[in-house]
């Protein structure tokens, strides 16, 4: 293998077979002198080479199969032989032993040292497969979890407080990254980006320390016996927020940034005294993500389309709602970064600011010292903006300056934590806002929901119980007989759940006449019955049953979704 190797060089192997140029190959160099990267990584970011091609082109050449490792089922116990700095180096995964040689899959099958290096790691023969960088990078990151060397550093740093009292100097923000708590908390915040958590929550508990992620949605939790090391890690974090350290009776709120992979991670702490300590809760917030487009928030192009129009309209109220947690805040600042241009002036008020946002005036709402969303939104309205975003509309105040706002020229984006579209507009009237300045004001309401992603290497068709059928013949009638379902097995790609990330589902209400003229009646049952004869809209179960029947989310997801509680 070794030998076949050598003969193998990756440029001229492409310009041999007509996939890039000359001229291309030598542009790709001088790229890759500058950058430091693989020349197919080079040539595959500068679009000279399909992916996909060039692999297959290396396969055929060297002899050694083409993997897909998103259909890959993996043996954690195969792949932690390799260790992860060895194949995070080389860009390779341990796969299977077959015939005593340990099958390996590389990015760059051609190279030579990593072929010798990896075979010394393992200790025995290897043979090669071609797999795709960016899928080898993902298992990586989903295969060599933390939860090991946050054990081993949660130890090393309870040994050495056993007995001491705390010293404030050994816990400083700007100390050494060597020292046991900063490895500690670096290895708890790259084992949660790499699992994808959205938070962490630090649990001190009668006599272990729990630490919990929530990903997709989904808490799961890892106990710490060195219970010892909570306050350590507390004084650490309030340090980084720059907290009172000494205030442990009250609640307390803060923020830092935080370097992971490449990646800026903005962290929103929040602590909580409690019985045996401190409990505190980080929500993860990446500011490198390009979460913030409104194109990948998950909406249909047809109701996407009709939102667009409705943010691009000069005046009018668009809310959104849903309960916490349900993406809310995503959609919103996705709705600003399509709405920020030079001309236009964006205010938001928001408690908290989440992510910061160039060209827009973010303000904090400190409800202590009398700076609540009413006094804030005042203010605002008085810096000449085109467009509002209020975090939440929470009391009648609030409600009366937002939707007064909508009617004077301004564009007003906010929430409110209703179920549903339909009754997100008669909340403001139960709010104590006049029914005829709803009408007016509110254009379009957005009601979503986050639903769980089957995962695409376990998923498999799925035959509905009895129980679940006697609800889906309600929604699908006849269409129910040729409707397929899937769900996942669990396997290594998704943590055994058998879901792998997450996707929102909308129903999306704009306001005609008809519903227009019952809200200035106040009534609720006609508004409810011009929702049901709307053209374009679609009921929350219904958007999330429809991807089912897409094969994207289980049937479970949708019933948790539409709230039924029979299943």
């Amino acid at each position: 293998m070794s030998e076949r190797l050598q003969k193998i060089r990756m440029g001229d192997l492409l310009i041999q077979h007509d996939v890039i140029t000359q001229q291309q190959l030598e542009f790709a160099l001088q790229e890759q002198k500058l950058s430091g990267a693989k020349l197919g990584r080079t040539l595959i970011d500068l679009q000279f080479v399909d992916e996909d091609r060039m692999l297959e082109l290396l396969s055929e050449q060297l002899g050694v199969p083409f993997l897909r490792l998103k259909e890959f089922h993996f043996d954690q116990a195969v792949t932690q032989r390799l260790p992860e700095s060895t194949a995070r180096r080389y860009r390779a995964i341990a796969l299977k032993e077959v015939g005593g040689e340990m099958l390996v899959g590389m990015a760059d099958p051609t190279d030579i040292f990593a072929f010798d290096d990896i075979g010394r790691a393992l200790g025995q023969p290897i043979a090669l497969a071609v797999v795709r960088e960016s899928e080898l990078l993902e298992s990586l990151d989903m295969l060599y979890r933390r939860t090991d060397e946050i054990v081993s550093l949660a130890e090393e740093l309870s040994d050495e407080l056993e007995g001491e009292a705390f010293d404030l100097s050994d816990f400083d923000a700007a100390d050494s990254e060597d020292a046991p708590i900063a490895r500690l908390l670096q290895s708890i915040f790259e084992d949660a980006i790499q699992v994808r958590a959205s938070d962490i929550h630090l649990e001190p508990d009668d006599t272990v320390l729990r630490i919990r992620q929530r990903v997709d949605g989904v808490l799961q939790e890892q106990v710490m016996n060195e219970k010892r090391i909570a306050p350590a890690l507390v004084l650490r974090l309030k340090l980084m927020s720059g907290l009172n350290i000494s205030e442990k009776r009250l609640p307390q709120d803060g923020r830092f940034n935080i370097k992971v992979k490449q990646h800026i991670v903005d962290v929103r702490l929040s602590t909580l005294p409690t019985q045996h300590g401190e409990s505190l809760v980080m929500r993860l917030l990446d500011n490198s993500a390009g979460n913030l487009d409104i194109n990948k928030i998950g909406m249909r192009p047809a109701m996407q389309e009709r939102f667009l129009q409705s943010l691009h309209q000069p005046h009018g109220l668009i809310l959104v709602c849903g309960p916490t947690g349900s993406g809310k805040t995503t959609t919103l600042y996705g709705a600003l970064a399509e709405l920020n241009r030079p001309e236009t002036k964006i205010i938001t008020v928001e408690d908290p600011v989440e992510y910061q946002l160039p060209r827009i005036n973010q303000c904090q709402v400190k409800s202590k010292i009398g700076l609540d969303f009413a006094a804030v939104l005042r203010a605002c309205l008085r810096q000449d903006p085109d467009v509002l975003l209020v975090g939440e509309i929470r009391d009648t105040e609030t409600a009366e300056i937002a939707v007064r706002a909508a009617l004077t020229g301004h564009l007003v984006l906010s929430t409110l934590h209703t179920n549903d579209a339909v009754s997100s507009a008669m909340r403001l009237i139960d709010m104590g806002v006049d029914g005829y300045l709803v009408a007016s004001s509110v254009h379009a309401v957005v009601a979503q929901r986050l639903v769980r992603r089957i995962c695409d290497a376990c998923q498999h068709e799925y035959t509905p119980n009895a129980k679940e059928n006697q609800l889906l013949i309600k929604w699908l009638g006849d269409d129910l007989a040729s409707a397929k379902f899937f769900k996942g097995s669990g396997c290594s790609h998704c943590n055994m759940t058998g879901y792998r990330g997450r996707m929102g589902v909308f129903e999306f209400l704009e306001i005609d006449d008809a519903m227009s003229d019952a809200l200035r009646r106040n009534s609720a049952a006609d508004f409810a019955r011009a929702v049901d004869q709307s053209e374009h809209y679609v009921p929350l179960n219904m958007a999330a049953l429809e991807y089912a029947c897409e094969g994207a989310t289980t049937i479970d997801e949708v019933f948790r979704v539409s709230e039924i509680e029979t299943i």
